[in-house]
C-alpha cells in the first residue's frame, strides 16, 4: 500500500483482477491498523468536502474510492473521530447550499487589496496524527497572508472556526469595510459564526460550490502548513501538536518565512513596509 502512488484501491484491484472484498479481507487480516487508518482518512476527507453529509452519504462517497464498508461502520468511525453533524435551526432561510443556513455571494473576487484589514480569509482542514485525526481552522489577512487566528481540536464543530475568529478579532480589531471570506460549509454559515461577524460589522463573502480557487490564499496556506510543518513532525498528541504548530505559525510562518507573493518578504515585514 505504501507504494501504490496515485492509484486508487479500486483501480489496483482491477489491474490485479482481485475483488475489492477479497482485498479488504486480506488487508484487514494482515494490517488491520493500517487498513482502518486508511478508511478513516477517506472518511475525514469526505466529511470535510461534504460537511452536511450523514453516514449513508459518506459511506457512498468512500465506496466510490474503492473501500468496502458498511454504513454502520462509517457511523461508528464518525462518532469516534467527532465528525458529528451540526444541529440546525429550522427558522433559518434555506438557499442554494446543502444546509439550512443563509448563503452569501462571493464579494472577495471584486476586491483589489491595498492594505491590511480589507479582506480576511478562513478555512478548515484536517491533520492526521499518529493515532487520531484533528482539525485546524485559520483566519488570514489576505493582504499580507499573516495568520491572525487559528484553532486546533478533535471536533469538526462551529466552535473550532469561531475560536480562530475570536483570536483574530482580539489581535486585530476590524475596521469599517472589512470582508470575511470562506467556503459555504455549515461551520461558517452557522448562526453563531455569522452573528459574531455581524456584531463587528464585518461583511460576509463565500466561495461558490466546487470552486476552491476562490479561496486560493487559504488553500495555499494549508498546503504550506502541511508540507513545512505537519508532514515532517512526530507529534505526541493533540497538546504537543498545538504547541508546535503554534510555534511554527507565529515564529516561522509570520516572522521568518519568505513569501514569493509578497516580494520575498515575511508577512510581518510586508505589513510594516505597507
Amino acid at each position: 500500500m505504501q507504494s501504490q502512488g496515485k492509484l486508487t484501491i479500486e483501480r489496483m484491484c482491477q489491474i490485479s483482477t482481485v475483488s475489492r472484498a477479497g482485498f479488504y479481507r486480506q488487508w484487514q487480516t494482515k494490517a488491520p491498523a493500517e487498513a482502518t487508518m486508511a478508511l478513516r482518512d477517506a472518511i475525514q476527507r469526505a466529511a470535510l468536502r461534504y460537511r452536511t453529509y450523514g453516514s449513508i452519504k459518506l459511506a457512498r462517497v468512500v465506496r466510490e474510492e474503492g473501500f468496502v464498508v458498511s454504513v454502520s461502520r462509517v457511523r461508528r468511525l464518525r462518532e469516534q473521530d467527532n465528525l458529528l453533524a451540526i444541529k440546525r435551526r429550522k427558522f433559518v432561510r434555506t438557499t442554494d447550499a446543502e444546509h439550512d443556513f443563509l448563503i452569501y455571494p462571493n464579494l472577495a473576487q471584486y476586491l483589489v487589496l491595498s492594505a491590511v484589514s480589507q479582506l480576511w480569509v478562513a478555512d478548515i482542514t484536517y491533520l492526521r496524527l499518529q493515532s487520531e485525526f484533528v482539525y485546524f481552522a485559520v483566519v488570514l489577512d489576505a493582504f499580507s497572508r499573516r495568520v491572525l487566528g487559528w484553532a486546533l481540536d478533535r471536533g469538526l464543530k462551529t466552535g473550532l472556526p469561531l475560536t480562530a475568529l475570536n483570536r483574530a478579532l482580539a489581535l486585530r480589531p476590524p475596521t469599517p469595510g472589512l470582508v470575511h471570506h470562506s467556503d459555504r460549509g455549515s461551520q461558517y454559515a452557522s448562526n453563531e459564526y455569522v452573528a459574531r461577524l455581524e456584531q463587528f460589522g464585518i461583511t460576509i463573502s463565500m466561495s461558490r460550490p466546487a470552486r476552491p480557487w476562490e479561496n486560493a490564499r487559504c488553500e495555499r496556506f494549508m498546503r504550506t502548513l502541511k508540507e513545512e510543518e505537519v508532514y515532517g513532525a512526530d507529534y505526541r498528541g493533540l497538546e504537543d501538536a498545538r504547541s508546535r504548530i503554534g510555534e511554527f505559525l507565529e515564529e516561522v510562518y509570520n516572522r521568518r518565512r519568505l513569501h514569493s507573493a509578497l516580494g520575498y518578504l515575511t508577512p510581518e515585514e510586508f505589513e510594516q513596509a505597507g
